[in-house]
């Protein structure tokens, strides 16, 4: 059975949705066996946790790694609301994560194909298969109005 990508971009929004009730930038993640079954799902808690790496990517790559007793994540499916960072796609790559879909792009810092395309660089020893856009306009909107709302409040 294939993974669902709709489904599962639809439980990482939930996630981001989440962070944002606890004042975090709304991302979303959920990590899924080759099948399409959940492993773990997270949202950014950076400013929760005091750590600058609490990024929705790494903490389900944490629970994963913790489920499967192992650090490597062979075949595993990252669903995320946003292109990921650096750090992330790096996470990635040393997890020997399989498959990575997202949602919106980020121009400013997307290490996916936007800004840096580490899911594809030739000079790492493992390459990442890549879905974007999916559910693009929801997950994009989640992010435009929580930046919205700060910058009003910060005005």
């Amino acid at each position: 059975m294939e993974a669902d990508l709709y489904h599962l971009m639809g439980l990482a929004l939930e996630e981001a949705e989440k962070g944002l009730l606890e004042g975090e930038v709304p991302i979303g993640a959920v990590l899924a066996a080759p099948d399409g079954q959940m492993i773990a799902r997270a949202h950014n808690k950076p400013i929760s946790l005091k750590d600058p790496t609490a990024h929705a990517e790494i903490l389900v790559m944490r629970q994963a790694a913790s489920f499967y007793q192992n650090y490597r994540l062979y075949n595993a499916l990252l669903v995320v609301t946003l292109e990921p960072c650096l750090m992330c796609m790096g996470a990635a790559i040393h997890s020997r994560i399989a498959r990575l879909a997202f949602g919106a792009a980020d121009p400013k810092a997307g290490a996916a194909g936007s800004l840096y395309n580490l899911a594809a660089e030739e000079a790492l020893n493992h390459r990442i298969e890549v879905t974007s856009g999916i559910m693009e306009r929801e997950c994009l909107a989640l992010l435009q109005d929580f930046f919205r709302v700060r910058r009003r409040k910060t005005a």
